[in-house]
């Protein structure tokens, strides 16, 4: 059985309420005007350790701000090699992950654009960067312009330390045993999220990141089910085998009670996940269209042993146009 978080999370400098019985917090009493104290740094990546993921509402971060802050946590990924790959970045730095409905002349993105649907993947639990050498560790995303309220564009997360914990006994020893590697792929969920669009596309014929699917998370010490729709296959399983052993551990990863959708309020909202133990999808809705949703993301690279999986370290990426 899943543990609880106690009822009542008690820190010197920030406060921290509780979203769900196993994971989630809204963090407030915090001043991002100023540069943060040691002291209320650690509390926050104590927190984020331990709820998996950490709301924090009308920070007035800017691009410059939630840049320095992501810094605090460790070593960022960059847009470089999409940018001389020849994608077009609308924003200044390159530290931050455009992921709005916004062209880079300002326009709404047309969601049957192939942009648009290379962005349906987003729609699939996943974590971010599984399918690259080297994972994400903490994501931080920070809303800057939100559609009217009851437009939709929530993000939902879900509890896989909690699932792992919940697992069959029998289901959860075999999975430890046989240490099982699962191959992952960018192409494969936007496949899935657009099968016809991407009908030409083989997941196969590119490199894909391996990541053992059973593995510690380090900062909590307790195991964690590092799974997304991003597992193209199961390795040393056949194909049906792979996939009925996925199915099965996503479906059951994925259920309401390990799920938690957070509402964004206001420009400002931040909302830091660790990858390593959630999993996350864009919750779609009516705005797609109609209104902008300009939402910037720092995503820090994985520092733990795990961090390259089995992987070979170079900067080899994916979704590369």
């Amino acid at each position: 059985m899943a543990p609880s978080l106690t009822n009542e999370p008690t820190y010197s400098h920030i406060i921290a309420a509780k979203l769900h019985s196993t994971f989630g917090a809204e963090i407030s009493g915090v001043d991002f005007t100023t540069p943060l104290a040691h002291e209320t740094f650690a509390e926050i990546l104590d927190a984020i350790n331990k709820f998996g993921f950490l709301v924090f509402r009308a920070t007035t971060l800017t691009d410059e701000t939630h840049i320095e802050f992501s810094t605090r946590f460790g070593e960022l990924d960059d847009v470089k090699p999409y940018i001389s790959a020849g994608r077009q970045h609308r924003l200044k730095y390159d530290e931050l992950f455009d992921v709005s409905n916004i062209e880079p002349d300002g326009t709404i993105l047309d969601p049957e654009s192939p942009r648009g649907h290379a962005n349906k993947g987003n729609s699939l639990f996943h974590v971010d960067s599984s399918f690259n050498p080297r994972r994400a560790g903490y994501s931080l995303l920070l809303a800057h312009e939100l559609p009217p309220r009851g437009m939709g564009g929530h993000t939902a997360f879900a509890d896989t330390r909690a699932a792992f914990d919940d697992l069959p006994s029998v289901l959860k020893r075999k999975l430890l045993e046989e240490d099982y590697i699962a191959a992952h792929s960018l192409f494969h969920s936007r496949k899935l999220a657009s099968p016809e669009f991407f009908a030409s596309i083989n997941p196969s014929e590119y490199p894909m990141g391996r990541h053992k699917l059973v593995q510690l998370h380090e900062p909590s010490n307790r195991m964690n089910l590092y799974i997304a729709a991003h597992v193209h296959h199961i390795e040393a399983l056949g194909q049906e085998q792979s996939q009925l052993l996925f199915s099965q551990l996503y479906e059951h990863a994925t259920q309401d009670k390990y799920v938690v959708e957070v509402d964004w309020k206001s420009p400002g909202d931040l909302v830091i996940w660790d990858n390593t133990c959630t999993m996350h999808r864009a919750v779609g809705g009516a705005f797609l269209q109609k209104y902008k949703r300009d939402m910037r993301r720092c995503t820090v690279h994985d520092s733990s042993s795990q961090a390259w999986g089995l992987n070979d370290h170079t900067d080899v990426r994916q979704g590369l146009p």
